[in-house]
Formats: C-alpha cells, structure tokens, sequence
C-alpha cells in the first residue's frame, strides 16, 4: 500500500513544459487497479491449471473406454495396445530430442522407467483390454471409483500418512458397491462375463494405484515429459514381444474408423491424458490428483450414454 502515494504523486506532478498530464491520479490509479485485477487473474488462473489438466485428462481416459471397446471388436486387443504404445512414441520422439533428453540407457533411466512402466502401461493394459472383453464400459468405468481409495491405503502403508475414519468408511462402501455390481451383474452381449471383467478392472486399478504413487515420487525428479515418453518406450517393447508371439491374429486390412481411433488412443490418451497427469501430480498433492478420478465413471456414463444414443 506504500506504492499508493508514490503513485498519487506522480499523477499530479506538473511536467516541465507546463503542459497538462498524460494520466491524472484518478487515472493512474484506475489503470493501477486493472493491472492488479489482471495480475489477480493471471495468478488465479496459473493455480488453476493442474486442475483444469487433470479433469481434461480424467475426460480423455473416460473416452478411451468407449474408444477400446470399439477396436477390440476389430482388432486383435494386443495389436490395437502396440500400436497405441508406437504411435505415443513417435509423437514424443522429436520433443525429447528438442528437450536434450537422449534416452540413453542407464542406472537412472532404468530406474525411471521400470518402476511406472511396468505398471502401467504393461500391467495395466493388459488386464484393462481382458475386462473390457468381458465386462461392459459403464460397468469398467464404476469400477475405477475405486482408485483414490486405493491410492489412500498405498499411501498409509508406503508414505506413512494416517488416513481418518471417514476415509476407512469409504473404502467399506465403494468395496461393496464394486462387489454387488460385479456380482449382480448379468450376461449380455457387451457383457458376456462381468464377474471376470470387473475382476481383472480391479487388477488394473491396482496397477493403476502403484503408478501414482512411484509417479509422484519420480515427478520431483523427472519432468513430466521425460516419464511420458519412457513410458511409451517401454509399453512399446512390452506389447512388441506380445505381438510377435503365434497366438495373436495380425490385421489383414486396415479399416478406417477403427484405424483412426487407434491413433486416437495413442495420441489423445496415451501421449495426452497421461502426460496430463503426470504433469498435475508434481502440482497438488497426490491424495487431490487421485480424487479427480472420481470423475471417470460420471464422464464414462455420459459419454457412453451419448453413443449408445447415436447409434
């Protein structure tokens, strides 16, 4: 508040040619208050950003639900996965090299890449594309509810942070909202075994509960940029090895819609929502950035909803 007299001053300060001021106090003071409320704006909206990132990468991964379910029925699962994994690769390859972060293999890079890649996209991806076979994507979707509170107990176990009655409540009522779901669950053609599927679901949220955490670790470390890409890297090898196996069907045409979301996945989800992510985990505290995946199973509903309706 100091400033404000300086500035009053200044306002009303003759200048040397006896000619009349550019700005009188009144309107310094209003352009003042506009830089201020520019400033406010500006600081408001930089706070705001890991938040908006994570709802928008909470929205790309609950279409990727809908976007797997999709190219499953044409192609081969772990082919649609590999190819997702090279595509996200691809797009990262020329803006590590522009970032002067060569993936050369060491100690620290292995570190790095082991602990998040293996869970997920590895792990994860592969009991995830299983479930979706056998479960529907509403039901999937449900079922990621459980994620912050698995990220909770990891936390109380792993990182020492004591979690509060209201937290253990929740944990009892999401289980046996997940447990009637999965066990009331009837067959349907979307559906064939939903018992199987919500199963290997929670697997992957396992999976998906242990990248959290080593990503938050890694992020005061690593850019998010650098985790994002080895990730891809990896998946990529992972699923390659997968691919070259017998027992997989290999496509003999490449449709174009179906194709066009396998791009979709790999730059939208794969190089977007978790770049996203692992980007907003090293803003707010972890605990925060899992409870936005509260909003999985809401954007997964409408989204599936709004398809269901088209078609």
């Amino acid at each position: 508040m100091a400033i404000l007299p300086s500035l009053l001053w200044w306002g009303q300060r003759p200048l040397a040619s006896g000619a009349m001021n550019i700005l009188t106090a009144r309107e310094f003071i209003s352009v003042y208050n506009i830089g201020m409320m520019a400033g406010y704006a500006v600081f408001a909206g930089c706070c705001m950003l890991p938040y908006l990132a994570l709802t928008t990468a909470m929205l790309l991964w609950a279409s990727s639900f809908i976007a797997l379910k999709y190219v499953f029925a044409v192609f081969d699962p772990l082919v649609v996965l590999f190819a997702r994994m090279v595509i996200a690769s691809l797009c990262l390859l020329p803006l590590l090299w522009r970032a002067s972060l060569a993936l050369a293999v060491s100690a620290r890079r292995l570190e790095m890449a082991v602990g998040p890649g293996l869970a997920e996209p590895c792990v994860y991806f592969l009991c995830e594309a299983k479930a979706l076979q056998y479960t529907s994507v509403s039901q999937a979707g449900i079922i990621t509810a459980t994620l912050p509170l698995l990220v909770a107990v990891s936390a109380m176990l792993f990182l020492k942070e004591r979690q509060g009655r209201q937290m253990w409540l929740g944990i009892a009522v999401s289980f046996a909202g997940v447990a009637w779901l999965s066990l009331s669950g009837e067959s349907s053609q979307s559906a064939p075994n939903p018992l199987l599927g919500n199963a290997l679901e929670f697997m992957a949220m396992l999976c998906a509960a242990a990248y959290v955490l080593i990503t938050k670790k890694l992020s005061a470390r690593y850019s998010a940029l650098s985790i994002t890409g080895i990730q891809s890297l990896l998946g990529s090898l992972w699923f390659g090895a997968w691919v070259a196996t017998p027992w997989v069907s290999l496509p003999t045409s490449l449709p174009f819609w179906p194709s066009l979301w396998v791009v979709y996945l790999g730059a939208g989800i794969t190089l977007g929502a978790y770049g996203l992510y692992s980007w907003s985990v090293s803003k707010v505290p972890v605990s925060m950035a899992a409870a936005f995946i509260n909003l999985i199973p809401v954007f997964t509903i409408i989204l599936a909803g709004a398809c269901w309706a088209s078609t």
